[in-house]
């Protein structure tokens, strides 16, 4: 029976902010390798010969990104399928399961910003859940604790599944627990964290989540049933999305069923959901530090250092995260690591942006970046790809002025469309419809700048979209 990879690409990641961000998720960053969580997440079963083309799940916002990421390794997803607006894990993975159930194959449900550092334990584990999964049970993963992890669920094992060596039956899900408990599981041998990774039948799945939330059932199927294709993504019916309830799939199913089973497993695995738990799947000096980018240390111990755009210099002291991008500093001890989700509510509550998204946002034909702003003007790089062209479209409130760094620039104001070459500009007034592709075979960047009394980005009136946004 073949495996689809079914991965899940939702989330925000704002314990690693201040990289990981709303527009720009920790599973969509290069955090561990030169590749994406995402990437290294597809590209670590790329080779196995029971894996089908994957299935993705992620946001509407994300889904350019995540195209482009796939592109990039070579992957053809069978489907990206967009969600409208957030519900959980258990309506995401009842959504794929509605898409495959009509197969005959088993679907391996990864979330996508993980660490797996034995890929060949993991696929001796796959193939362990597999014999189980193909009875129709619900089959989860547990990873032997390491130490006493407060910030994991844990899984209590029972006994072995007789028609399925080295599979458990599950006794209990417990939430996570204070540190005294956490220090008992470790030291029974019975209990190992719950990561989250699951393989099991599309009809196995479904037929449990009836029986014990039918209300997600009811609200998937009708969103499956009333999607459609749009270029390279599956859009499900919102309304009917919109009605699932917002649960977990161990809330919804795992903790319910009499079905659950577990693999232990040692496969070097991380949910990376913090930046401690980054530091401990990186290599480290022999001070214990973990360092990228431009840095320089002296009397430092067991400390993280990321500087992803300027030099970061680190004097004499221990045990602490200094991450530094384009427009935030995160200074903080180790043992504070999980409250920098307050940094965060903190810029929600406040109305800032630096939650959102970084200088540098990522569109479908490239990329812009703001360099300056002030009273009635903002200054902009732009990035548009060989053969890509930003929409047809006009502003009420700013005009915009262009000037060529490098590249080729093919711009339409209104019915003239011309070719400019670096160093050439031209000014496109308030209200006059124009477009700018770049015809060339190498990245165009420009300047632009813009003037006037408004100057957000919903003031965007598209006429014509090569990407199909309103």
């Amino acid at each position: 029976m073949n495996i689809v990879p079914v991965v899940l690409s939702g989330g925000a990641g704002s314990r690693l902010w201040p990289l990981s961000r709303q527009v720009l998720p920790k599973q969509l960053l290069p955090l561990c390798s030169e590749y994406s969580l995402l990437q290294d997440t597809l590209r670590r079963i790329s080779g196995w010969p029971e894996m089908a083309s994957p299935l993705i799940v992620c946001g509407h916002e994300h889904r350019f990104l995540v195209a482009e990421q796939l592109r990039q390794i070579d992957v053809t997803a069978e489907a990206i399928i967009l969600e409208p607006v957030a519900r959980n894990t258990a309506p995401a993975i009842a959504v794929a399961a509605e898409w495959l159930k009509e197969r005959q194959s088993l679907m391996l449900v990864l979330p996508a910003d993980h660490v797996i550092q034995d890929v060949e334990a993991f696929a001796k584990a796959v193939k362990q859940a597999a014999v189980a999964a193909t009875q129709g049970q619900l089959v989860t993963f547990g990873m032997h604790p390491e130490h006493p992890e407060t910030g994991y669920g844990y899984i209590q094992a029972g006994p072995v599944l007789e028609a399925a060596p080295g599979c458990h039956a599950v006794v209990r899900f417990v939430e996570k627990p204070d540190a005294a408990r956490a220090a008992q599981y470790c030291q029974s041998g019975e209990y190992f964290w719950n990561s989250g990774m699951f393989l099991f039948q599309p009809e196995a799945y479904l037929a449990a989540l009836t029986t014990h939330t039918p209300s997600i059932v009811t609200a998937t199927q009708a969103a499956v049933a009333k999607s459609y294709r749009d270029l390279d993504f599956v859009r499900l019916d919102a309304t009917s999305f919109a009605a699932s309830p917002a649960d977990s799939i161990d809330y919804a199913v795992m903790e319910k069923t009499t079905q659950a089973a577990v693999v232990p497993a040692q496969i070097g695995w991380s949910d990376v959901g913090s930046w401690t738990a980054l530091k401990q799947v990186q290599p480290v000096d022999a001070q214990g530090n973990s360092t990228r980018g431009d840095v320089y240390l002296h009397a430092v111990k067991n400390t993280l250092v990321r500087a992803e755009h300027r030099f970061v210099a680190a004097l004499g002291v221990d045990n602490l995260l200094i991450v530094e991008t384009s427009d935030a500093v995160l200074v903080a001890h180790q043992d504070d690591a999980q409250a920098v989700k307050q940094v965060v509510a903190h810029l929600e509550a406040t109305g800032r942006s630096e939650h959102l998204s970084h200088p540098r946002v990522y569109r479908p034909w490239g990329w812009y970046e703001g360099i300056d702003t002030g009273e009635r003007f903002q200054v902009k790089r732009i990035m548009v790809k060989p053969g890509e062209r930003l929409s047809l479209q006009m502003h009420h409130h700013r005009a915009e002025h262009w000037v060529v760094v490098s590249g080729t620039a093919q711009v339409t104001i209104n019915d003239d469309t011309r070719l400019y070459a670096e160093n050439e500009s031209t000014y496109i007034p308030i209200g006059a419809r124009h477009r700018l592709e770049n015809p060339g075979k190498l990245p165009l960047h420009l300047i632009e700048v813009q003037s006037g009394s408004y100057l957000g980005e919903d003031d965007i009136v598209r006429f014509e979209d090569t990407y199909g946004r309103g």
